[in-house]
């Protein structure tokens, strides 16, 4: 193979023991190298109560993007952008935010101040601080957050796993364990004073940290600080690389969930990454697991692949009836703003926020999406209540999008992968057509090629374009100039070929009467179906009509509209009479 000369295909031996079905093959990958979380740190094992446990309640969500997001920009936010996407997370309802890393920048130590300087933060939000066990570092800190009325709550950090140890701080676990004590006596001495602060610990890289030395840490922490209910201290395990499958980590976080000393003291919470793609999956199984506070960025924006999306951890509780605590009701405002403060873009397959993710291209996708549409308007009508207020149940799309500020103009969209489902769906919503199902089926054929002709999408004002296109005729041969009945007698008058027509009908309706008419003129046309409905000013008209029909030996359809039933159904009459044969 040439096409791809960087790449080597994987030409190895059949994996041993595999199945006739899978000859996968091995690669050149030099997996060899790396060793899997358990040959790299003891992971406690023994009883779980968390593969049975349910989330029934929101934890408390701490958006970090004006601290860890901040650092993980390529263009750090300047103040005003700081400042934006502060007011964002107090319109959302977040209660405690982590505003910055005051002895890292002047422009993160000012922000703080402005905290101090302006009402901007609502009393009943907590503000987070950020500092190394440095005690020149966590003086800058503390002097940033005096004179803050909010509740504050100073977070100090320090990696503990064995190659952070070795390779970053060159300390054994009893040096390091002595560094972190002075940095909490630091916090404590500097700070103890402030009637408005808790202290919090984050021991970085907790998920490669040994598990009894990870909670000896924590435990001589919480001692140093007198960890009570009345003044809890906030331990916050980050998995801060991601390297290991999800029940790894809700393992480890249960098991210092049972074992740390003063646990009615403590806030235990987690800082999940996405190295793996399973930050989210890593923080609600360790919310199962115990923890009952979330670290993580509104659309999951961090270093490498990104803290925990709690955007994302939030609206899955709601999918699951569990009030998030956040309002997310315009989740496009909110995008806007992120995309704004961060320059970073949302992905269009991004959960609940994408522009694409409340959208279907496949046919059997919209075939179900409308039917499940029309069902919810039936039984909410039917049950008296507005459709907002009604159970929620529609195929493939596990929220409402109006939950999130979306209409269902995007829902279904139409290009090759469609099918008739969603055509009709679109000509429904769009348009007030409703099309019957052997018309569905015919402008579905027409739709395909078109799409396959040209490879795109086609919106749905292309579609009514389309549709008009392929059932009426602009350029008649034969018109109706005139019809009227009176004393049971049908008038008809016909322009045919560059003659005028006349013919009385008695005892027929206005269709049967302008069908012989047709005849006479010689061009007879058989109507094999008709169907009629009234729609908005929307498709032009007030009222439509659809009629299937023959005329010399081959079938097909037309489309009418004017300002009455019967009068559309003569306009449909008309253009099948005109169809090019």
């Amino acid at each position: 193979m040439t096409e791809f000369p960087t790449l080597t295909t994987p030409s190895g031996a059949v994996a041993d023991g595999a199945p006739g079905w899978n000859r996968q093959r091995h690669s050149a990958m030099p997996s060899y190298r790396y060793r899997d979380v358990h040959q790299r740190v003891d992971v406690p094992v023994g009883h779980r109560d968390w593969p049975n446990a349910r989330m029934t309640t929101a934890p408390l969500w701490v958006p970090v993007d004006l601290r860890d997001g901040n650092q993980a920009l390529a263009e750090p936010m300047d103040p005003a952008r700081k400042r934006r996407f502060f007011e964002l997370l107090i319109a959302m309802g977040y209660k405690e935010i982590e505003v910055g890393y005051p002895s890292a920048s002047r422009t993160d130590f000012d922000f703080v101040r402005l905290l101090a300087g302006t009402a901007i933060a609502p009393p009943d939000v907590t503000v987070v601080v950020f500092t190394p066990a440095r005690r020149d570092l966590i003086e800058r800190t503390v002097e940033s957050v005096r004179g803050i009325t909010n509740e504050v709550v100073i977070h100090l950090y320090t990696a503990t796993a064995p190659v952070w140890r070795e390779v970053v701080l060159g300390k054994d676990r009893a040096q390091l364990r002595e560094l972190i004590v002075a940095g909490a006596r630091d916090v404590l001495e500097l700070a103890g004073d402030l009637p408005n602060a808790r202290f919090q610990f984050s021991p970085e890289v907790f998920n490669l940290t040994e598990p009894d030395f990870a909670l000896e840490i924590c435990d001589a922490v919480t001692e140093l600080w007198q960890a009570s209910a009345q003044r809890p201290v906030t331990l916050n395990l980050p998995a801060t690389v991601e390297v290991a499958t999800p029940n790894v980590y809700a393992d480890q976080i249960e098991y210092m969930h049972r074992n740390l000393a003063r646990r009615d003291g403590v806030i235990l919470s987690v800082h999940p990454h996405n190295d793996r793609g399973t930050g989210i999956a890593c923080a609600e199984l360790a919310v199962l697991a115990g923890a009952q506070r979330v670290e993580g960025c509104v659309f999951g924006n961090g270093e490498r692949t990104g803290n925990v999306d709690i955007a994302t951890l939030a609206l899955n509780l709601h999918a699951q009836g569990v009030d998030p605590m956040i309002d997310f009701s315009d989740i496009d405002e909110i995008r806007r703003t992120v995309e704004h403060c961060t320059r970073l873009p949302v992905h269009d397959r991004h959960p609940y926020v994408g522009d694409l993710v409340h959208t279907a291209f496949s046919g059997t996708h919209q075939d179900a999406i409308g039917k499940g549409m029309a069902e919810h308007r039936a039984r909410a009508a039917a049950q008296g209540i507005a459709e907002r207020e009604s159970q929620w149940r529609v195929p493939y799309l596990p929220i409402d999008p109006a939950d999130l500020g979306r209409s269902y103009d995007a829902v279904i969209r139409v290009n090759s992968q469609s099918g008739k489902g969603g055509i009709a769906y679109l000509l429904r919503t769009e348009h007030g057509l409703d099309l019957p199902r052997r018309l569905q089926i015919d402008l579905a054929k027409r739709v395909q090629q078109h799409a396959d002709d040209t490879g795109a999408e086609i919106t749905a004002k292309e579609l009514f374009t389309l549709f008009e296109r392929s059932y009426t005729v602009s350029d008649q041969r034969i018109t109706l100039v005139r019809w009227q009945i009176a004393d049971g007698t049908t008038e008809v008058v016909l322009d045919a070929h560059g003659s005028r027509r006349h013919s009385m009908h008695r005892e027929v309706g206005p269709v049967e009467a302008v069908t012989a008419a047709l005849a006479e003129a010689g061009q007879p046309i058989e109507i094999l179906g008709l169907t009629q409905h009234s729609v908005d000013q929307g498709a032009g008209g007030t009222a439509v009509s659809y009629i299937e029909y023959r005329a010399a030996e081959r079938t097909g359809w037309a489309f009418g509209r004017d300002t009455s039933v019967v009068a559309a159904s003569l306009a449909a009459v008309m253009n099948a009479a005109n169809a090019p044969e």
